[in-house]
């Protein structure tokens, strides 16, 4: 996941919509190139090109290369699924139902792609470096779900100890799951989050 927007709010406009398909169309080509002539290889005016857009355009959208293959747009889908759940639920529980909400939605060409960009990510050292960053940027997020509903600070401790042990859970989970296509990336995270739920046992 990456950077997060508001969750709330009218469903997006005409405008919105256009740059939505734009990012895809990119981030699609550049995943086609990536694995028919290999992540190093690939140039951004490549990439460009294959999508009909131009560099500058690429640029709008994806300040480097290294985003486009980080970039996904989970993260307020995620934040909506979450604010949903019931007050009763505990915050763990409500992130389990939160993601497995999601993930049952999200079509199979997509979590075909969310595969191949973890591959990337695995593959290639400043993917990898890149990663780091972007966990300690949700762990802050899901620090600050859990802290609206259990009215404490975002930077109390406890907080901040299930929320990097959720998203420690999950990262675990996808970036050790086999690559050959049969996982089924639903089931999978959501026995992570039975277990994790369960205090992790072994």
């Amino acid at each position: 996941m990456t950077s997060p927007s508001p969750a709330d709010g009218p469903r997006p406009g005409l405008r919105e919509r256009k740059k939505a398909r734009t990012r895809a169309a990119i981030q699609q080509e550049a995943l086609r190139l990536f694995r028919e002539q290999g992540y190093e290889a690939t140039t951004i005016e490549q990439i460009a090109e294959a999508a009909e857009f131009s560099p500058s355009t690429f640029f709008r959208y994806f300040p480097t290369k290294e985003d486009v293959v980080m970039y996904d747009d989970l993260d307020p889908v995620v934040i909506a699924a979450y604010r949903e759940q019931p007050p009763s639920v505990t915050p763990v529980r409500a992130l389990r139902n939160a993601m497995r909400q999601v993930f049952a939605e999200i079509p199979p060409e997509a979590l075909r792609d969310m595969r191949e960009r973890f591959e990337l990510i695995m593959a290639v050292p400043e993917l990898r470096s890149r990663m780091v960053n972007e966990l300690i940027r949700t762990i802050e997020m899901v620090a600050g779900l859990i802290a609206e509903r259990v009215d404490r600070a975002p930077d109390d401790v406890a907080v901040r100890a299930v929320a990097g042990g959720f998203i420690g859970a999950v990262t675990g989970t996808i970036f050790t799951a086999p690559t050959d296509g049969s996982v089924d990336y639903l089931v999978l995270l959501d026995e992570t989050m039975e277990r994790f739920e369960a205090g992790l046992p072994l």
